[in-house]
């Protein structure tokens, strides 16, 4: 027969809510549904980043490997003939430019997973502590969700140059 402590209020903007002592009653039950619906809310963005994370881990594996291959590539450079000099200049370009795209589309998607952090705790403080930040959560997920869209974008153009490289690569061979 213990009483614990619930939050009482409405989960909308601009109502305060408050904490009481209550007994196991029917507000008190209402009040842990609302308590479960915003832990509920709060799990989508964690998937996100969840899932984003997994990206960007795939994001750095190309990278590495790509940067790799430019270095393998100026070092293989310095003992080419003039035919294999200009072949491996263009293929060291190329790589060159997908680290760079690499680096900006990792940048995009840990812009995307700091935002849904962000967003996380946005809805913990409009839910718990009543501060309207219904446009700030808004905001926060638009900005997040358009960071990633870019993020692939720039991934899908690597992919692209990946493939261009390799047809410089085997050029003259098929």
């Amino acid at each position: 027969m213990g009483s614990e402590w619930f939050l009482f209020g409405e989960l909308s903007p601009g109502v305060r809510y408050k904490l009481a002592r209550c007994r196991y009653n029917t507000d008190c039950m209402e009040n842990q549904d609302q308590l479960i619906s915003v832990l509920q809310t709060a799990i989508s963005p964690v998937v996100l980043i969840s899932g984003v994370g997994l990206l960007v881990l795939s994001m750095t594996n190309r990278f590495s490997r790509t940067t790799e291959r430019a270095r393998s590539l100026t070092t293989k450079r310095a003992g080419a003939d003039a035919e294999q000099h200009s072949r491996l200049d263009v293929q060291i370009r190329i790589l060159y430019r997908r680290s760079r795209i690499l680096l900006l589309s990792t940048s995009l998607a840990l812009t995307s997973v700091l935002l849904a952090a962000l967003l996380i705790v946005a809805l913990f403080v409009h839910y718990l502590a009543a501060v309207n930040l219904h446009h700030v959560v808004i905001a926060l997920f638009g900005l997040s969700l358009t960071s990633l869209v870019a993020s692939l974008v720039l991934f899908i153009k690597d992919m692209t140059l990946s493939l261009q490289a390799l047809k410089e690569e085997l050029r003259g061979q098929l």
